[in-house]
């Protein structure tokens, strides 16, 4: 049988709608699985290394209190914002709530702060927490050694706990990233503060590529705009401080909320 010249323009195109269909039904099916997952799909590779995302260590630090109560942590932690410094309070493993802030240079430059504070009557005693101490530093001497591991274990130490760092604006999304901020930094990394400043530093990444310890990014306000930011942990859930006055938790892509909200993804680990 015969086929007209237009018959097979037909057919061809046809055929073009069909793979361009099979091509992106495989895609989003690859997405959402390996999304999932939390691990690279076989033959492929993670983004280039630009440079950029590459956090710089964290210098010397102050820590100060020894509270058993997170009330008094939150106090201190509030005075210290008020002085301008990028505190936070975070649950020890003796069990008491501390607070820590700062990134100095020198040890000398830590101190001078710290005396001056103290003399103030904003801290009491208080502890300078050196380059060296950090895991990020300290877990390289370990073959074992897991910094995504380490992230992970830390942000899930703050679950439960009442997130009332505070202080920020809506516009930068500065409160909630308080969350990822302290976690990062605990380990030894300088993550910017606010949330906008995360997404624009950090290495963008595909639902495919995401891995435990990247930052997922939502927008939770009408102009569209990066604001809220919590920690990927595996298995399409993340860790994150949800506003002032509730508790960190664990919250998952299936809400048909953050599945709407959703913006992507970055790293700073490579």
């Amino acid at each position: 049988m015969l086929i007209s010249g237009s018959e097979k323009i037909s057919r061809q195109s046809r055929h073009i709608k069909f793979s361009r269909f099979l091509c992106a039904f495989l895609s989003l099916m690859a997405v959402l699985t390996w999304g999932c997952r939390g691990t690279l799909p076989v033959g492929e590779t993670p983004p280039p290394d630009t440079g950029k995302g590459q956090l710089q260590p964290m210098g010397y630090s102050i820590q100060a209190g020894a509270f058993t109560h997170v009330d008094n942590a939150i106090r201190l932690t509030a005075a210290l914002q008020e002085k301008g410094l990028d505190a936070y309070y975070f649950l020890h493993d003796s069990g008491f709530f501390k607070v820590r802030f700062g990134n100095f240079a020198t040890f000398a430059l830590a101190v001078e702060t710290a005396e001056k504070l103290r003399l103030g009557g904003t801290v009491d005693s208080y502890y300078i927490v050196k380059p060296e101490d950090y895991p990020a530093v300290r877990g390289k001497k370990s073959k074992a050694y897991n910094i995504r591991e380490e992230i992970i274990a830390t942000a899930k130490s703050f679950i439960g706990v009442p997130y009332q760092w505070g202080g920020g604006s809506e516009e930068t999304g500065f409160d909630c990233s308080g969350l990822t901020m302290a976690v990062y930094q605990l380990n030894g990394f300088n993550l910017p503060r606010t949330s906008r400043e995360q997404w624009l530093s950090g290495i963008p990444i595909s639902a495919g590529h995401l891995s435990a310890g990247d930052l997922v990014f939502f927008s939770t306000k009408k102009n569209g705009k990066v604001s809220h930011v919590g920690i990927y942990i595996g298995g399409g859930r993340f860790i994150h401080a949800p506003r002032t006055g509730k508790k960190v938790q664990v919250a998952t892509f299936s809400s048909t909320y953050f599945q709407n909200h959703y913006m992507g993804a970055r790293r700073f680990i490579l």
